[in-house]
């Protein structure tokens, strides 16, 4: 029996997985690592934490699956996005942390860029609707300007899994799905677009080379083998973008198919084989494991992230339990759909490049003396849904989306959570056995197409098993219906408010 393993790079750990060389998940691990802090607008992640976490992870799944390392065909990565890593001659990380995906202190450099390129032209070819500053090439122009000591001994820069790929293997390249997530990659020419590197002020040459995503990055090198526990010459694919992991782990390739990821942020991504291009909305494409194909979604920042933050503020009595998360359930159970007037936005880590302001700031509304902890805990859950129906809704007048929605990520493992959201939005809510391992499930099929085991992504659809459906409630989704345009009226209002709040700071 050959096996497979996958690693999930997320923004809050690196999950390890087996699978079975059919796609059966057969065991995982993970191990939390941090992110800092350090000022306003700053989000960073030190590269030496994933590199541990993978070397940590990978010996503890080995032991607690009982497979053997040389029984391991291949391994690939699902990396989280927009991140630069900058490397110096010898190869060695320049920063001992990096601004990740939701790092947004290069707003100063997108004007001089768009004065060069403008924006509109940039999306329509980049398809990069996250705020600009996000994306990597704005980044690596804050160090520029602000670094200079530093960019001047750049010679390389690597996003997140391309980073463990270079510490296991020695080789330095990407693929289209990361590359896309640069800022300076062209989404049908499928390459890095000249002009941009020009306009940014930032050379080419540091920029990985493109290979396919099931293409072979390089062998466990001996030195890695050491660390990690993998045999020396184990293949490891090139893997993908976490985004492009989840769509083909929840969906395979297939046109028009969409699904929710509900984890620390959250998105609405559909499958489709043109990039779905709006200036107006914005809607963020990667591109797809295959060429020719495109995920693009709609998201917002903070929605397992706010879940979270309701457990540690409002529940701290239910810290550090195993069931914390349960017995949040329960309490949001016991709360009419509504909250009995309390509403909730989200947005704790700043306002998508779909909601109206990137200052937006979470907040309750409606709060009064007879309101609970219980109240609040529902309305944190109906606020996350109701901002991804908003996100749903701009996606749906893009491209027809009907049947049933797939839930998938750790929020999806909640019934009442799965009710709220069929109700929302109206639509069946679907969970699968594959659940949060969808992310694992894509890098392991890259996996298997690398080392031979699969010809395809046929297979996908056939490793899930539905576990439960959700059938909207009529009458309530009827309610949330009525609610929607009260929610969305205060989003822009919360908006208007976060802006004179960020001016005044």
């Amino acid at each position: 029996m050959a096996y497979l393993i996958a690693y999930d790079l997320g923004t809050g750990g690196i999950k390890a997985s087996i699978f079975t060389q059919e796609g059966r998940p057969l065991a995982d691990v993970f191990r939390p690592y941090d992110t800092l802090y350090p000022r306003e607008t700053y989000m960073e992640q030190r590269p030496e934490d994933w590199w541990n976490g993978v070397c940590v992870a990978t010996r503890d799944l080995l032991a607690a699956s009982g497979v053997r390392n040389t029984q391991i065909a291949a391994a690939a990565l699902s990396g989280h996005s927009l991140v630069a890593v900058p490397l110096d001659e010898r190869r060695q990380p320049l920063l001992d942390a990096v601004p990740i995906w939701c790092d947004r202190r290069a707003g100063d450099q997108a004007e001089p860029f768009f004065r060069r390129v403008p924006y509109r032209d940039w999306y329509a070819v980049t398809g990069n609707g996250d705020p600009a500053e996000t994306y990597t090439v704005l980044k690596l122009m804050w160090y520029k300007q602000h670094r200079p000591e530093l960019f001047a001994r750049i010679r390389h820069v690597l996003g997140s899994k391309d980073y463990i790929n270079f510490r296991l293997t020695g080789r330095m390249c990407t693929d289209p799905s990361y590359a896309s997530g640069f800022g300076v990659f062209n989404l049908r020419a499928w390459a890095y677009e000249d002009r941009f590197f020009q306009a940014a002020g930032i050379p080419k040459s540091i920029f990985p080379e493109i290979i396919p995503s099931d293409a072979v990055a390089g062998t466990v090198t001996a030195e890695a083998a050491r660390q990690t526990g993998l045999a020396p010459g184990t293949p490891v694919a090139c893997g993908a973008v976490d985004n492009a992991c989840m769509a083909l782990g929840s969906t395979g390739l297939a046109q028009g198919s969409v699904y929710t990821s509900l984890g620390s942020s959250s998105w609405i991504a559909v499958t489709s084989r043109e990039p779905i291009i709006d200036p107006e909305t914005r809607p963020f494409v990667f591109a797809h494991v295959q060429n020719g194909c495109y995920t693009s979604a709609v998201s917002i920042f903070s929605a397992g992230n706010s879940f979270r933050w309701a457990r540690d503020q409002l529940c701290p009595d239910f810290a550090g339990q195993p069931d914390a998360y349960d017995r949040m359930n329960a309490l949001a159970q016991t709360v009419p759909a509504g909250s009995r007037g309390v509403l909730f936005n989200p947005s704790l880590a700043g306002g998508s490049a779909q909601e109206p302001s990137p200052n937006l700031a979470g907040g309750f509304a409606g709060l009064a003396l007879r309101h609970t902890r219980a109240d609040l805990v529902r309305a944190v859950m109906e606020g996350i849904a109701l901002s991804l129906r908003s996100a749903l809704d701009i996606l749906a007048r893009q491209v027809p989306v009907s049947g049933a929605m797939l839930l998938c990520g750790g929020g999806s493992k909640s019934p009442l959570w799965r009710q709220i959201f069929a109700d929302v939005y109206h639509m069946p809510i679907v969970k699968t056995s594959i659940d949060q391992n969808a992310a694992s499930l894509g890098a392991a099929a890259l996996a298997a197409n690398a080392c031979g085991l699969w010809s395809g992504y046929d297979a996908i659809p056939a490793c899930h098993r539905q576990e439960d459906i959700r059938l909207p409630d009529e009458a309530t989704a009827a309610f949330y219906e009525r609610l929607l345009p009260l929610y969305q009226s205060w989003t822009g209002d919360l908006a208007r408010l976060s802006d004179r709040l960020a001016a005044l700071a």
